[in-house]
């Protein structure tokens, strides 16, 4: 964190001092889990669904806090009281990541933000501050924010929106100087209602983006995406847009896009910045060329100082930061498992499963482990069996549906007709470990995904740590 004295804290929140001194300085992150907290850094004190956080107050500054940002005050401690932590907190972040704020760029979509982020970061390199993981929303965006340093220079960012208006409130916090704008698919479809209000939702990030210095607001769309290309239309006069995607007419675009057998894949980077570059990318699926282009896209646009070359290096050197996407691991007898129980919507399993039936290739079994995909509203059951007919037009050579929710996963597969093996559909995540354990053969390829609610990344862990 920036250097902050607790007299800058009250200042930002409007929070009265309890026993806390003004000219104390908050030199480590702000915390939100006493378990975390680091000598010099400050605690927020939320409530939560299990435990309330000033019954760890004390906790967190025997750990060394500084104070703790509290709804009341806490006896024998050194507090900064105010009507709503959540809200301080909020307003905290938007006036130290406010100061003299660092280029700094927004990534939305329905599916790819954080491998996005990831790379986009990478490329940008040393001095990026960017969250490991999601933290894309009201409570891990601010705490992002506040992880500034003196030696920040540049910010990647996730904005996430489960409403309209969502990412409108995030941007209040901290607005983005060059919008990423990724694609508009379904997922959260239940709760928004329809692929046009995602987009209106999504377009918002390009509404608040703002100049950079004498730099106009950019926006990078895609150019593959109609419901992208359609939000240049949002962007705030004199604001600039580069697009990008495999399409003819998008500036930044791959050509001679080619999957390896590894599911890596490899592609001609084309931009109007310079000459041609190859980009051999060491991240597994195809889904990954898109991501690449919105991250050389933005790195390009925007006032980073990076060549077409430097670009195409980075990317290229980029490997998995985040967990459970597309994570591969080879167990010692050959098996492969492929771990991307992070999320599910529909956009992300067919990238998924097309990576998994190059991976085979013909030439080594495969077999996708696929759980339920959530907040898909009333298309959820048609989702579900679309799903299960793809696993049989792409030859999977086996099927393994966890959990009830996900029934029609195995619906679908059966309904498709003439396959060359079967589709099993167990109760939970320890019978499909416990069935996989005594299918499974060296050289298998193993798919396990499913949206994060269902856990399936257990199954993926439980077949590495049962490795022969």
């Amino acid at each position: 964190m920036i250097r902050t004295t607790l007299a800058d804290v009250a200042r930002a929140t409007g929070a009265r001092l309890e026993g806390a001194d003004p000219a104390a300085v908050v030199s480590a992150d702000v915390e939100v889990d006493s378990r975390a907290v680091r000598p010099g850094g400050l605690f927020v004190a939320l409530p939560g669904e299990r435990t309330d956080g000033h019954d760890h107050v004390a906790g967190a500054l025997a750990a060394g806090a500084v104070a703790a940002l509290t709804a009341r005050p806490v006896q024998d401690a050194a507090c900064l009281v105010v009507p709503d932590p959540l809200a301080a907190l909020q307003a905290l972040a938007a006036a130290v990541f406010g100061r003299e704020q660092p280029l700094t760029f927004g990534v939305t979509g329905s599916s790819g933000k954080t491998s996005t982020k990831d790379l986009l970061a990478h490329v940008l390199g040393e001095g990026t501050l960017a969250p490991v993981g999601s933290f894309n929303n009201e409570l891990g965006l601010p705490l992002t924010l506040l992880s500034r340093t003196p030696a920040t220079t540049r910010a990647v960012l996730e904005y996430s929106a489960r409403g309209l208006g969502h990412i409108a409130f995030l941007t209040g916090i901290a607005a983005p100087h060059v919008a990423v704008e990724l694609n508009v698919g379904s997922a959260h479809l239940g709760e928004f209602g329809s692929q046009e209000a995602i987009a209106q939702a999504k377009g918002e990030l390009v509404e608040a983006a703002r100049p950079y210095g004498d730099t106009p607001a950019l926006a990078v769309l895609n150019a593959d995406d109609p419901l992208v290309l359609a939000m240049q239309e949002r962007l705030p006069p004199g604001g600039q847009v580069v697009t990008y995607g495999q399409a003819p007419q998008a500036q930044v675009r791959a050509e001679a896009v080619e999957l390896g057998p590894d599911g890596r894949a490899g592609f001609r980077l084309v931009t109007p910045y310079g000459e041609d570059q190859a980009v051999q990318l060491r991240l597994v699926g195809e889904h990954h060329v898109s991501n690449a282009l919105a991250a050389a896209a933005a790195a390009l646009a925007a006032p980073t100082g990076l060549d077409v070359a430097q670009v195409a290096e980075r990317l290229g050197s980029a490997g998995p930061v985040s967990r459970w996407r597309m994570e591969v691991t080879e167990r010692p007898d050959g098996v492969t498992v492929v771990n991307d129980a992070y999320n599910a919507n529909p956009e992300s399993m067919r990238a998924a499963l097309k990576t998994l039936a190059v991976m085979g290739a013909g030439t080594r079994r495969t077999v996708a482990v696929l759980g339920p995909m959530g907040e898909l509203g009333e298309d959820a059951q048609q989702a579900h069996m679309d799903l299960g007919r793809l696993v049989v037009r792409l030859d999977v050579d086996q099927l393994v549906v966890v959990g009830p929710e996900a029934g029609g996963i195995h619906a679908g597969a059966v309904l498709e007709g003439s396959w060359g093996s079967e589709s099993l559909h167990v109760d939970d995540v320890e019978a499909a470990v416990a069935l996989l354990r005594t299918e499974l053969a060296p050289g298998d390829v193993v798919l396990v995904k499913a949206s994060r609610s269902a856990g399936l990344e257990r199954v993926a862990q439980a077949l590495l740590e049962a490795a022969p």
